[in-house]
């Protein structure tokens, strides 16, 4: 991962304030409830905000970033909210995860570089056992103006880095999808994500 990436994100972490706040992602939240608990990766996890949710309803919970301002942060929420979090640094390839390990995987704004987006979903995906479930919030291809219009509501300034229904189609492939749609939605998420901005939300069962 080239340094600037790997420089702009420990800036973010290293602030005392949480860049994204503590309480969970909301479509997140909804999906984790109809869902037994269980093993679950979260990718691009940053200050820990969803894990440590996912910890707090009983799941085991593993997480990467490769932020080690980021994991520091996310461990100090995890100590709050008396839960523990097995978090990893580094790039996902080179992270010790295997074949069907995982009940569920989270991918929530996790805006992986343009270059390497498409790899990294499909290698998540081979992590997830049969009958396991993705669940995936990020900005989508629609997102640029409202970005324009209102900088604080976040997301990739470049369209490669957004996502769209038909690279997700392409990345998870034979999965049973619950949901899969761009729509827009009023973000109320710590410093970076405040305002209206459209999203791609996906949930699918691996057959």
């Amino acid at each position: 991962m080239e340094d600037p990436w790997l420089k702009r994100w420990d800036e973010r972490y290293s602030n005392t304030a949480y860049a994204f706040g503590e309480k969970p992602n909301e479509y997140l939240r909804e999906q984790l409830q109809k869902l037994e608990p269980g093993n679950i990766l979260f990718a691009a996890e940053g200050e820990g905000r969803n894990a440590v949710y996912a910890a707090k309803l009983g799941w085991t919970v593993s997480a990467f970033d490769i932020s080690t301002e980021g994991r520091k942060k996310a461990l100090q929420l995890a100590e709050k909210n008396k839960v523990s979090l097995n978090y990893e640094v580094g790039q996902l390839p080179d992270l010790a995860y295997t074949e069907g390990q995982f009940d569920a995987i989270a991918l929530i704004y996790a805006h992986f570089p343009a270059s390497i987006k498409s790899a990294y979903h499909k290698l998540l995906s081979s992590y997830l056992r049969k009958g396991g479930t993705v669940i995936f919030e990020a900005f989508g291809k629609k997102h640029l103006p409202y970005r324009e219009k209102n900088p604080k509501v976040g997301g990739p300034r470049d369209l490669e880095s957004l996502f769209s229904i038909e690279e997700l189609l392409e990345d998870f492939t034979d999965y049973e999808i619950t949901e899969l749609v761009e729509k827009e939605v009023e973000l109320n998420e710590g410093l970076y994500h405040s305002g209206t901005g459209s999203v791609v939300r996906f949930v699918g069962r691996k057959k």
